[in-house]
This record gives structure tokens, C-alpha cells and sequence, in this order.
């Protein structure tokens, strides 16, 4: 380029400025009003001329390097006279003691500064890391990002620091770029200026100052500048029509400062040098055509793109020659000030220019409240940087940023469950992921794992598996924290994904950078397909509810993949349609008040020896938000509860089983409470329980006996057994198994109804508890149906629901490892009770029973407890018609002190008024029920609420009462209550 042309291009940019600086109207950064305050008036009289160069400096620290790297920036501090700081690699509490003892070294307060583009995750450890900004632009609900942008700046105010280097506003318009990429909103300069202004505003309201960087754009490059220095070789026109749109919308905004990126546009400046040393760049486009006021700032002054060919030093003075305020990571700082000196006494550069930038360094130090300056506290500094309400947002900004690209036949969410064959295929790691763990438990799925190079032979073996499932869950996962637009699968594992996608009914859930989709043959062909941006375990968990309808999507591709798919593609898919799994505060409850106060009455229970072990599920507007396991399955092991692990859920049985099969029976006009048992077991007929209503029965005021032991009815006086009770081995007269050595006489089951039937009623028509009914319930059942009430129960509840841990005799299909024993019997069966039910009169029935032999996880439990909770719905599925649930569940006769439901308990009072079998704040709607074994469940409508508390109390024996003595389980329950009223506060 010559002389003529490049004075005609200086002359264009410089006509340029004066037409936009009339057409706009930049906002004053609200720092720019303390320049001339008293406080700067002060500290400017203290400074001598070097000083005031040594404010416009900013060096590197680390809280992770030794004590050498302390003291270098001690020496900074003390003979320089530096004016900050910008951390980098760390972690909290080491970085705010160093930050501490810096300032208490430093005359003038230091600036302190991070690049925490994500968060503080970016660079310190034990903090929170917020999706990469490519995944924010995928989200629509903007008041998100600005509330992340506040939540940012709190966490980077409470590590003692005042500037953040962020947001990027490069327009990624290269699929290539190897350093924004993922670091961008996306390629609509629209949407990455929208986005950036909301973060840029929620730090700035909440007194953080940002950088919107890396001007003059640094989106459409393929060459790192850290590594050496791009070019960009775009016109005046389109620079500013796409690149420099963010910047000049940003500037309108208010934005405090920007970072002037190293890169060579001979669009703007033909020199070739640094936009970091260009004058045109830095002073007339950003300063004065695009009305910026505020800090200017460089990129670091160590990276390759500006360091070639430039001395330390001298690099710095080029830098502030060209426009720049603060000079970010200088290298040689005595040589900095030195060489800055020297262009001043060759008037290259005023001191009274000096002196302006510095008061303007000065003026964000006020605005940041340095003038105010106090020690940061370091008690209890991790705990106020991970708070719950944090959490709480990356959950959701994650959530809103999931992008659903395909959703052919309305694959997703996946709605019927019974009988559906699942298969899931981690593709790139070798253990089974959150994805899958999650997956899991909405319903039976088999897991598979595929290396990213992984052989012929592993393929060939997969492929012949996955012939036997009719769904393919497939996730491809990333290898690299960073999301990097590289893709290191083998050739022979993308060809079985071309051949999954093709042939098989398959969802794919993209861990990845989007752009991977253009380097995977035929990946548009499959049924489902969701992109999550990255691989982290909120992505991971997300997805997979995702796929079952626990959580929905509405995020919009935020940039183009090839021909494949355009910016702004993406599905809205509704949530609710199963349990999702959330953080308290998901729910409008305060999670301090949960895990604090849960733990504490758990492990006081488990210390006092009422339980060796149990597990806590809460569940508020369907979303599961505090599940925890504790203690160990029995006293003298070492076998640690995990939430998976199955529990006797006793006399829960009678709401999860019986309760179930009845009101699916009264929709079906098999069933009435009005009825008599006399109508469906004709043996009642003539006895004296032919005419008690179901209605008296299920609500426990039939006169029944409470019980009969009937086990011991199977003893003579001498402690044998009856020739026609119980054998030491199976066969066809005895079929029914007690123990490995103990088999009970086919007939037996009979003789206990016939005992019922017999036996006398109670004198008084009042409230007292009896099993009998319950234990008749089966055959009450199997008289209106054609199949087993097992069978009935899995075909018509478990099986649909996803609910595939609830069953009786759960050692036919579940390891011993995974059931927690109960109670070491030495009255009957003489062993400890492992795998079977504990209640003799429901094993004597061979294990299934109406009262008692149901076992299940608290996962698939709440499934079936929300199905209550939710008026008979449950996964787009009506099991139950709302008017009945509500028949049911209500209090049958409130006039009386008869408190119960039909086969649910309800809330009952003493005379004080105080709750005597739930929590003091449940609603009179609430309803649920106890087990013997230590179960409970509660649910409440009013709240939409449901607590599920299991343990096996009765280990090692049932005279062990002192669960109910701490009143665990009620406290607890009254627990979740205070965090609803806690968090409203």
C-alpha cells in the first residue's frame, strides 16, 4: 500500500468518526465521575511523575506458585509502585491472603483484575465454572445471563478483586478460530452484542467493572494469537458492518472498559503493526469515532502476537503511545516505566496525558470502593463462593442452553415405557457416565461403552448387542474440559455411527462443540438429536431428563454447522412430564436449612443406634431436590446404603400396591367402598365380615383384630413344626420358601384367610389398625382381573412408570449387595432376614402380599408417589382418574376421631393441637403412610411435596424402638416444611 492511499484511509476512518460521534450517543462510564473527586485529588498529589506511569501497570500473579513469585510482586509493589494486579491460576482462599498482605504493601490501593470469562472456575479451584459463552448464546431468556453476570461479579468482589476481563464479543463467524471459538456467543452479531450487553450489565450494577473484548474482533481468525499474530483481511466496510457492531453497541451501553486484541487489520492501520500499538485503531476508531470513554486496556503484553519482534519494555510505551489506559501483564516493568519516561521527555507523550489516564485508573479504584479499602475476610470463603443460589443459576443457565436440532416422530421425550428395550452407548470414555447413571433411573436401561478408538472387534460386538433393544441412546463425549472444535473419533467408530443413525431408532446427545456435528457423516439422520455445548455433569444429567421429559429445551443454535444445520435452529420441548432432579432452590426451598438440618437428625439417629443406615428423597413440583444416602446397610459391616439399594418397604406396601390396584379397579367399576368383601371372596359370604363396607375396612374401623401371629400356629407345644406346616425341603405339597431350609405347605396361604375369616370382631366401632384386610387384598384383586396381583401391579404401574425396582421377592431379579437386610431373626426363620420380606405372615404367603413384601429404591418409589400427587398422571400416562385419587386420599369421616383415609393415613392431633404422626406444618390434604420395617412417605397436594424416608430399623431386631423415641422421621418431615417458609423469606 502506498503514502496516498494510506493518508486517503487515515482520512476515511478519521471523516468517519465525526459522522458516528454526531450519530450516537455513548454513555459516560458511571466510574469517569470520580476523576476529579477529592479521594483522586489526594492520592494524585502522592504520586510522583513515575508513579503515575507505575498506575497504568498491571502485572500477572498466581496464588499457586511459591514463595519466589510472592516475592517479585512484593519487590513490584514496594519499589515500583505498580497500579494492579491480574490473577491467574489458584484458588480462593490462597489468592485473597495474597491479595491481603499486597495491599497492606502498597501506598495506593491496587487494582486487582481476573479473566474469568466463565466465572471464577476459569482460574481458581473449589469455584464455580458457568457455561462457556458459546452455550449462553444458545439461551433466550436473557435476564439469566444478566443474573449470572451479577453472581459473577459478587464471587470475584469476595476474592478481593474489582475488574473482570469479560465478556468476549468476538463474532465467531470461523468454524476454525482455535482461540474464541466456544469462548463466543456465536456468529449472529445481534445475538452476541444482546447477550454481552446483559452480561456486561449485571456485573457492572453490582460494581464489578468489564472489559468487552477482544476488539477491534478476533472471530474470524484461524491463528491463535497467543501463538503468533493473525491477520485479518476483511474490508473497512465489512469490519464494520459485522466485527466492530458489538463493540460500538456496547460502547452505547455504558460498558467501563475495553481489551484491545493483538491483531494485524490493514483494513484499519496498513502498518502492520499490533491493533494493541496502532494509534488509528486505538485512538481515532475506538476512542474517538466509536465515543469510547472509558479504561482501554491490552491483551497481555506477554502473548506471542505482540511480543515478536517488540523488546519488554519498549512494547509497553508503543502501547500506551497508541491509546491505551492500563497496560495488562507487562513483562519488564522498571524498563516499562523507563522507556514510557523516556517518550514523555521526547514529547511523544504528555505528562498531563499521563496524568489523565491515571486519574481515570484512580477513578474505577474509587468507583470500586478502594477508597474504602478494608481487608477481604476469608472465613468461610468457600461456603459464600459455592452458595446454593449459585448453583442454582448454572443449573439453569445450563438448562436453557440445551439445544434439541431433531425430534423426528416426537422421539423426545420418550414416552412409553413398557416394554420398551433401551440400550445407551457412551462413545470416548470408559466407565459408565452421570448420563447414563441418570438415564437409569427413569427406567430399565442397558449401558455400553465405546472407546473413541475403539476396534473392529469392539464394534462388531456392540453392533450385535444393540440388535436386541428397540431405542439407542447414544452420547458422545469430549475428552477435554475446554470444548474444542476437534473431533478424535477413529474412522471406524464415526462409521458406526453412521450406520447407528441409519439403521437404528436412535437419540443422539451431542458433550461436544457444536462444529463437531459438520465432521460426523449422516449425524442429521438421527431420530433425536441434542446438543449440550460441553461435557460436564450438569450437561450430562440435563440431557438424559431431557430424553425422558424430566427437563425441556429451548435453546437455539447460536451458530451455523455447515450445510447441516443454520444459526437459530433449535426445538422448544416442554418439561414436566417426569420427576427431574434439581437443587432446592429449584423448588422454592432454602437448601442450607435441608442439608444441614437432614444431615444432622440422620446421623443423630445413626449415632443413638435407631438405624444403621438410610436414605432421604424429597420431591417438590415434581422435581426431586435432595436424595442423600447415610450410614451403612447393618450395624457391623462396612457396606455403605446407596441410593440405588432396595428397601422392605413393609406397610408402604399397602398405599404402593394394594391402594394402587383397588382405585385402578373402582375406575373400572370393579371395586366400590360401598362394597363388602362378601362381593368378591364368596368364602365371606356367611361369615361375620360379610356385611362391614370396604369403606369401614379401609379406614381401619371394621372391628377387625389388629392382628394374628400366625407363624406360631405352625409350631407344636415342643418348638417342632406341624407335619403339614413347614419341610426342610421344596416340593410340590411344599412349594412356598421360608428360608433355603424352611418350605411352607401349598395350602397354607389358605388357612390364613380361612384364619381371618374366623376370627371374632372387636366389640366398639373405633379406629383400630389391623393388616387382615390387607392381607386379603390379592385375592380381592385377582377376583377382577385375569393375571396375578404381582403381575397386575408391574403391567399396570411399575412396568409404565419406569418404576422397575418395585417388586416382591426381589432376589429373583436384583444381587443381594443391592437389598438391605433387616432383622436377625431367632423366633421362626432363625437367620437374618436378606432378600425376603420381614413380616412372617406376608413371607407365608410367599412373599407377596397386600400388607407387606414390596420392596423398591426411593427413586422408583417417588415415581408412583407422584403419580398419587399428580391426581393419577404421571409421564403423559392417566393411571388413575383425578376423582378418585381424591376420594381416596381424603378423610373419610371428619365428624369422627376416626383421622383416616381409604388404605392412606392422614394428619392426627392430641388435644394440644400437636401432630402426632407428621410433620406440624402438613396440610390436612397431606396423606401417606408408615412402614414397620422404619419407612415413611408423605405427599402433600397443598405443597405439591412428597418426603420418602426408608431405613431398616428393625435391624438387628425389632425391639429396637428408638427411631420412633428421636422421632427422626416426623422431624425431618417438619424439616422440608421450614425450608419452603425459609426460603420465602
Amino acid at each position: 500500500m502506498n503514502k496516498i492511499t494510506s493518508i486517503f484511509l487515515l482520512f476515511s476512518i478519521l471523516i468517519t468518526g465525526n459522522v458516528s460521534a454526531q450519530a450516537t450517543a455513548p454513555v459516560t462510564p458511571e466510574f469517569l465521575q470520580y476523576e476529579n473527586s477529592k479521594w483522586v485529588d489526594s492520592i494524585m498529589k502522592t504520586l510522583s511523575p513515575d508513579e503515575r506511569i507505575a498506575q497504568l501497570i498491571m502485572v500477572a500473579a498466581y496464588s499457586n506458585r511459591g514463595d519466589e513469585h510472592r516475592k517479585e510482586i512484593l519487590k513490584l509493589i514496594k519499589e515500583q509502585k505498580i497500579g494492579g494486579l491480574i490473577f491467574f491460576q489458584g484458588g480462593p482462599v490462597r489468592q485473597v491472603r495474597l491479595m491481603n498482605e499486597y495491599q497492606a504493601h502498597s501506598r495506593v490501593p491496587l487494582l486487582g483484575a481476573i479473566d474469568a470469562e466463565w466465572g471464577l472456575g476459569m482460574r481458581l479451584d473449589t469455584t464455580i465454572s458457568y457455561p462457556f459463552q458459546m452455550a449462553l448464546g444458545a439461551i433466550q431468556d436473557e435476564s439469566l445471563i444478566y443474573d449470572m453476570g451479577a453472581e459473577i461479579a459478587r464471587q470475584i468482589k469476595r476474592t478481593g478483586l474489582h475488574l473482570n476481563f469479560a465478556p468476549v464479543l468476538d463474532v465467531n463467524n470461523n468454524p476454525n478460530n482455535p482461540v474464541i471459538n466456544y469462548r463466543s456467543f456465536g456468529e449472529d452479531k445481534y445475538n452476541v452484542t444482546s447477550k454481552a450487553i446483559a452480561y456486561m450489565r449485571g456485573m457492572q450494577d453490582h460494581q464489578l467493572l468489564t472489559t468487552a473484548k477482544h476488539f477491534p474482533g478476533h472471530g474470524d481468525t484461524d491463528t491463535d494469537s497467543h501463538y503468533a499474530l493473525p491477520q485479518i483481511n476483511h474490508s473497512r466496510a465489512r469490519l464494520d458492518s459485522l466485527e466492530l457492531y458489538p463493540f460500538r453497541e456496547v460502547v452505547k451501553a455504558g460498558i467501563g472498559g475495553v481489551m484491545v486484541a493483538h491483531l494485524d487489520i490493514p483494513a484499519l492501520d496498513p502498518t502492520g503493526v499490533p491493533s494493541t500499538l496502532s494509534k488509528p485503531i486505538i485512538t481515532q476508531l475506538l476512542k474517538e469515532e466509536l465515543g469510547f470513554q472509558g479504561l482501554t486496556v491490552t491483551d497481555a503484553m506477554n502473548m506471542k502476537g505482540v511480543t515478536v519482534g517488540n523488546e519488554p519494555g519498549i512494547v509497553d510505551k508503543d502501547a500506551i503511545l497508541a491509546g491505551n489506559d492500563l497496560l495488562e501483564f507487562t513483562e519488564d516493568v522498571p524498563k516499562a516505566i523507563q522507556e514510557i519516561r523516556k517518550a514523555i521527555n521526547k514529547g511523544l507523550i504528555s505528562q498531563a496525558e499521563i496524568d489523565r489516564r491515571c486519574r481515570k485508573i484512580l477513578a474505577v479504584k474509587y468507583w470500586v470502593g478502594l477508597n474504602k479499602f478494608e481487608p477481604t475476610s476469608l472465613i468461610n470463603i468457600i461456603e459464600e463462593l459455592n452458595t446454593p443460589r449459585a448453583n442454582h443459576l448454572n443449573k439453569k443457565l445450563a438448562r436453557a442452553s440445551i439445544t434439541v436440532l431433531k425430534n423426528e416422530n416426537n422421539i423426545l421425550p420418550v414416552k412409553k415405557l413398557q416394554g420398551l428395550r433401551i440400550a445407551s452407548v457412551s462413545i470416548g470414555v470408559e466407565e459408565q457416565t452421570n448420563f447414563q447413571k441418570t438415564l437409569s433411573r427413569y427406567t430399565r436401561v442397558s449401558h455400553f461403552n465405546l472407546k473413541n478408538e475403539g476396534s473392529a472387534g469392539d464394534i462388531h460386538t456392540l453392533k450385535n448387542e444393540l440388535g436386541n433393544f428397540d431405542l439407542v441412546i447414544a452420547g458422545i463425549h469430549d475428552d477435554s474440559k475446554f470444548p474444542r472444535n476437534t473431533l478424535k473419533i477413529s474412522a471406524e467408530v464415526q462409521s458406526f455411527l453412521k450406520e447407528l443413525v441409519s439403521e437404528k431408532n436412535t437419540i443422539i446427545s451431542l458433550f461436544k462443540n457444536p462444529y463437531v456435528l459438520d465432521k460426523l457423516e449422516n449425524i442429521e439422520k438421527a431420530a433425536g438429536l441434542i446438543v449440550t455445548y460441553q461435557d460436564t455433569q450438569n450437561y450430562q444429567e440435563l440431557a438424559a431428563q431431557l430424553i425422558f421429559g424430566g427437563s425441556g429445551s429451548s435453546g437455539k443454535l447460536p451458530v451455523s454447522v455447515g450445510e447441516k444445520f443454520k444459526v437459530g435452529e433449535g426445538l422448544v420441548l416442554e418439561d414436566g412430564l417426569r420427576l427431574s432432579y434439581a437443587i432446592p432452590e429449584d423448588a422454592g426451598m432454602d437448601s442450607g436449612i435441608l442439608n444441614k438440618r437432614i444431615d444432622s437428625l440422620m446421623q443423630e439417629a445413626i449415632n443413638a443406634k435407631a438405624i444403621p443406615g438410610g436414605q432421604v428423597l424429597v420431591a417438590r413440583n415434581q422435581k426431586i431436590v435432595f436424595h442423600k444416602a447415610y450410614g451403612t446397610q447393618v450395624y457391623h459391616d462396612t457396606i455403605k446404603v446407596k441410593k440405588e439399594d432396595l428397601y422392605d418397604l413393609a406397610s408402604v406396601t399397602k398405599i404402593s400396591a394394594s391402594m394402587a390396584a383397588l382405585m385402578k379397579l373402582y375406575d373400572e367399576d370393579k371395586f366400590h367402598p360401598n362394597q363388602t368383601l362378601s362381593n368378591h371372596l364368596p368364602s365371606f359370604r356367611r361369615s361375620n365380615k360379610a356385611e362391614i363396607p370396604y369403606r369401614d375396612i379401609l379406614t381401619h374401623q371394621a372391628r377387625f383384630q389388629p392382628w394374628i401371629p400366625f407363624w406360631k400356629n405352625t409350631k407344636r407345644k415342643n418348638g417342632s413344626y406341624k407335619w403339614a406346616t413347614i419341610k426342610n425341603d421344596s416340593s410340590a405339597r411344599f412349594p412356598i420358601r421360608l428360608t433355603n431350609t424352611m418350605y411352607l405347605h401349598r395350602n397354607y396361604p389358605d388357612k390364613i384367610v380361612k384364619e381371618i375369616r374366623k376370627s371374632p370382631l372387636r366389640e366398639e366401632k373405633k379406629y383400630v389398625y389391623s393388616d387382615f384386610f390387607f392381607i386379603l387384598a390379592p385375592r380381592v384383586v385377582e377376583s377382577r382381573i385375569d393375571t396375578d396381583f404381582s403381575s397386575y401391579l408391574k403391567e399396570s404401574f411399575y412396568e409404565p412408570l419406569g418404576a422397575t425396582s418395585l417388586t416382591f421377592n426381589p432376589l429373583a431379579k436384583f444381587p443381594k449387595s443391592r437389598i438391605v437386610p433387616t432383622e436377625d431373626d431367632y423366633n421362626f426363620r432363625h437367620e437374618t432376614i436378606h432378600g425376603t420380606v420381614h413380616d412372617e405372615g406376608a413371607i407365608m404367603m410367599g412373599g407377596v402380599s397386600g400388607h407387606a413384601g414390596l420392596f423398591g429404591n426411593a427413586f422408583d418409589l417417588a415415581k408412583l408417589l407422584q403419580m398419587y400427587l399428580n391426581k393419577g398422571e404421571y409421564g403423559g400416562v392417566r393411571y388413575i382418574n383425578e376423582e378418585t385419587i381424591e376420594e381416596f386420599t381424603r378423610r373419610q369421616f371428619p365428624d369422627s376421631e376416626n383421622h383416616r383415609a381409604l388404605g392412606f393415613d392422614k394428619p392426627y392431633y392430641n388435644e394440644k393441637g400437636e401432630s402426632r404422626n407428621t410433620a406440624q406444618d402438613a396440610s390436612a390434604s397431606s396423606y401417606g403412610h408408615t412402614g414397620f420395617t422404619g419407612i415413611m412417605v408423605w405427599m402433600d397436594p397443598e405443597y405439591d411435596l412428597l418426603y420418602i424416608f426408608l431405613s431398616n430399623r428393625v435391624s438387628p431386631t425389632r425391639e429396637n424402638s428408638r427411631l420412633y423415641r428421636l422421632n427422626t422421621r416426623t422431624q425431618i418431615h417438619q424439616v422440608l416444611y421450614d425450608a419452603i417458609k425459609k426460603f420465602g423469606e
